[in-house]
């Protein structure tokens, strides 16, 4: 949380040196659009998810069950860690320096600029710099996602929608199907058959790669751009 605070801190002070405003212009500030902006982005993510989640059991035969282990207090300390992550990745790169670049360089290349970026984060976040396939499969699939949301963001001009987006898909990743850092949650998968060959490689690239372009498609297609652009 105090990362958080501190990240807050110099937004706020990058935006008054390069625009003379303050957070707030990040759309922090509750409105009708952007809740509903925040709920959509939300269920679409974790119903792409659970969707892909799908695929995978079909593809690999396996069982999922409930946590026998599982409390309200470790549901919503897994939860929290969700929102923390998101909201702190959020700011990084969906945050003051996107709006800032947009000003300065225009939506096109600063969503690029973002995007870029955002993969380059997950070889180190994901562990994998240095090995060439993965770096470039996980490069390809964050990069899009990052390129979806920092267009969220610009197309919005708010944070809402891109954090709904970002928070739906890594709360049912983690907090659910127990696929993150913090172990097992609310349910865990038995049994399943080890996949080798091109079936192990479509269970890998399939959601890192389909799932970032539905959700560019859908962010595309389906979320109108605000009146007044950023970019002016």
């Amino acid at each position: 949380m105090v990362g958080i605070i501190v990240i807050l801190a110099i937004s706020w002070i990058l935006l008054f040196i390069f625009e003379k405003k303050s957070v707030l212009v990040l759309g922090f500030i509750p409105t009708r659009n952007r809740i509903r902006d925040f709920i959509y982005g939300f269920l679409f993510s974790a119903i792409l998810f659970v969707l892909f989640q799908s695929f995978d059991v079909v593809l690999k035969s396996l069982q999922w069950g409930v946590n026998k282990e599982i409390s309200a207090n470790l549901f919503l300390n897994s939860l929290w860690w969700d929102v923390k992550s998101v909201l702190t990745e959020e700011l990084l790169f969906r945050g003051a320096l996107l709006y800032i670049l947009i000003r300065k360089l225009g939506i096109r290349r600063s969503v690029l600029i973002s995007s870029l970026a955002f993969g380059v984060y997950h070889w180190f976040s994901y562990g994998v710099f240095g090995n060439l396939i993965p770096m470039i499969v996980i490069f390809l699939g964050t990069g899009i996602m990052g390129y979806a949301w920092a267009l969220a963001f610009s197309k919005t001009e708010s944070i809402f929608l891109p954090f709904g987006l970002h928070l739906g898909w890594n709360a049912i990743h983690n907090s659910i199907f127990s696929k993150g850092p913090l172990g097992a949650t609310v349910l865990i998968s038995t049994g399943g058959d080890e996949l080798s060959g091109i079936l192990s490689l479509v269970s890998f690239m399939t959601p890192l790669i389909l799932a970032p372009l539905i959700t560019l498609f859908y962010v595309r297609r389906f979320i109108p751009s605000e009146r007044k652009s950023l970019a002016t």
